[in-house]
């Protein structure tokens, strides 16, 4: 008798997405927190090892897909790529965030692709700070635009930080994501 393989069903899940672009530099400047000790770093040849890990530490609680099963090579060639620019948050000397740029519908306008902080730095003033610098980064590249998306199965303050900062709603959409569990 033959062996079946079973998989396991994976659930999906339903996402609102709203799309959101700032025409317009309004850079507010956010003082950085006290606490934790921080710093920004553009990360220059970083590793698929290191990039998956941030990513995941990020993106598995909102149950971001795009870069989940890239292999090695592919994602090392896209995130070192000269149209990426990928930005690291460090806490007290830990990773905590990052945010990655696509700056491949330059000079139209760049994408800010991922943006977040891990779970574990959240709750710690970090999160408008962060966005103002990442939109400064974004702004530095002279686009006629930056661009930036979120749905519902990111942080809850996201949709309203993002709006807070100067972004404006230009559309929304539906999507059903493969849970990341």
């Amino acid at each position: 008798m033959a062996k079946t393989k079973t998989t396991k069903a994976s659930k999906k899940l339903k996402a609102h997405i709203t799309y959101l672009e700032m025409s317009e530099p309004h850079i507010k400047v956010i003082p950085a927190p006290s606490r934790p000790a921080t710093a920004l770093m553009v990360a220059r040849n970083i590793t698929s090892n290191f990039y998956s890990y941030i990513y995941e530490m990020v993106g598995k609680p909102c149950h971001w897909l795009d870069r989940r099963e890239v292999d090695a090579e592919d994602l090392y060639d896209i995130i070192n790529d000269e149209a990426c620019e990928i930005g690291i948050l460090y806490a007290d000397g830990c990773p905590a965030g990052f945010y990655e740029l696509n700056l491949n519908n330059m000079p139209n306008d760049i994408e800010i692709k991922y943006f977040g902080i891990g779970p574990e730095y959240q709750g710690m003033g970090l999160g408008k700070w962060f966005l103002g610098l990442t939109i400064q980064a974004a702004w530095a590249h002279k686009p006629e635009k930056v661009t930036i998306e979120t749905n519902t199965l990111d942080h809850p303050a996201a949709l309203r930080m993002y709006q807070q900062m100067g972004f404006s709603p230009v559309g929304v959409g539906e999507a059903e994501i493969e849970a990341w569990e």
